[in-house]
């Protein structure tokens, strides 16, 4: 930042260790002082509309009145007690809301505080499902190339190996299955193939539903997740879906799933779920998978415990965010969104460069054969006074569900502009 920069950002600055950054060469980040509702106020003055929702999170826009009411008041009464031995009331009503809401009988929710680690769980889940059946042998995950799960240990085996957040790690890291969606006849033919001579290993199929998030914002359609159904009841195998970015409206479902009418086995949740306020994350499996561990052994229970699993702070603060999708037009205006997406964003296909344009809900994407100088594209988007953080060779939009058409129209107009004047040749 320049020498105007706070107190706090100058003291502080040279002991911060940020995500996914080169640290001796990154830009200096900008220092935030306020947000409210699709806006990110920064300490030097300037206002940005916000594109991203702070990593797909604040679905609801920032410091919402009743989800800051609901955060106040717990805060007053119980902000954490230990999940072990101990319930409370948000937990266990947020619980059962999670589970009146998802399809089919998807009823036993299992806290964490991260998706990484949701995930996790859910490997763990299947894995032992099937060894508390007596079942050996069922322990490798098949995952698909763009998907991504999170930056743990095991959840890095299962995202796309040629990522380049993960690479590095290849000597680290257990062996799975990566291959190709199922999208057309032909893939779907080669998946068969594969899973007939490797099904009696696989103790999960692990997919995001709809959209690959950060592997690129890869779109596909309902009729891939029903294969993917199929093919998991045809090798015994269970099928979780990863629902941490896509889940809460951002495909235009409540959930990713319900626009196919498939039930997985095991769904995790994250992100959105608090509405971007606090940290809280979900493994929620259906009956079936649970009645695997009910058991009067002892070892056939699920060995994990968050230290703060089902914090009530944060189950609190989610069972705020899933009332305003009662009380509040959420997912038309994520239809709204979706079509004016449609609308605005296809003139981008004229621009050099542009290989794809796509939309799904509320995700708007534009692909370029490449991007060149992230950087400065990055800085472009601040001047253009909106918050969008290209990656890969993409440029992507998941603004609030609460953004107005004039807020979209100018995020939409920021990337013609910024795109419209790159340099030749990036």
């Amino acid at each position: 930042m320049a020498g105007d920069a706070p107190g706090w950002y100058t003291a502080g600055f040279g002991n911060i260790w940020l995500p996914y950054t080169q640290m001796k060469t990154v830009a200096p980040p900008l220092a935030v002082a306020s947000t409210a509702g699709t806006r990110i106020r920064l300490a030097d003055g300037r206002e940005l509309i916000d594109g991203i929702a702070s990593w797909w999170t604040a679905c609801h826009g920032y410091n919402h009145p009743h989800i800051r009411a609901a955060a106040a008041a717990q805060l007053e009464r119980l902000p954490h007690v230990m999940f072990g031995g101990l319930v409370q009331e948000p937990a266990l009503t947020l619980a059962r809301r999670l589970a009146a809401l998802l399809p089919g009988d998807l009823e036993r929710v299992f806290f964490s505080d991260s998706g990484s680690v949701s995930v996790e769980i859910a490997m763990k889940m299947a894995i032992q499902f099937f060894l508390n059946r007596g079942t050996s042998g069922r322990n490798k995950f098949v995952s698909f190339r763009h998907g991504y799960h999170g930056d743990t240990i095991g959840t890095m085996a299962v995202c796309d190996p040629d990522e380049g957040m993960h690479a590095l790690f290849t000597g680290l890291l257990p062996r799975h299955h990566v291959v190709d969606l199922p999208l057309d006849e032909e893939k779907a033919a080669a998946f068969d193939t594969f899973l007939d001579a490797h099904g009696d290993e696989i103790a999960a199929i692990l997919v995001e539903p709809l959209v690959q998030g950060a592997g690129g914002m890869k779109m596909h359609d309902a009729r891939v997740l029903r294969r993917l159904r199929a093919a998991a009841d045809r090798i015994g195998a269970l099928l979780v879906f990863d629902e941490i970015f896509v889940g809460f409206g951002r495909t235009g479902t409540m959930f990713a799933c319900e626009a196919a009418g498939v039930v997985p086995d095991i769904v995790t949740l994250s992100k959105a779920l608090t509405g971007g306020t606090m940290a809280l994350a979900a493994t929620v499996a259906t009956a079936r998978v649970f009645d695997g561990f009910w058991d009067d052994r002892a070892a056939a229970a699920l060995m994990h415990g968050p230290t703060y699993m089902g914090n009530a702070l944060a189950c609190a603060v989610a069972n705020a965010a899933l009332d305003l999708f009662e009380t509040e037009p959420r997912l038309e205006q994520v239809a709204a969104i979706e079509a004016q997406l449609h609308d605005q964003l296809p003139a981008c296909r004229d621009l050099p460069g542009v290989v794809d344009v796509r939309v799904k809900g509320a995700i708007g994407v534009v692909e370029l054969a490449k991007i060149g100088d992230l950087n400065a594209l990055k800085r472009a988007f601040v001047e253009a006074g909106v918050w969008v953080r290209p990656f890969g060779n993409i440029v992507y939009l998941t603004p609030a569900f609460i953004a107005t058409p004039d807020e979209i129209a100018t995020l939409t107009g920021a990337i013609r502009t910024v795109l419209a004047a790159r340099p030749q040749g990036e």
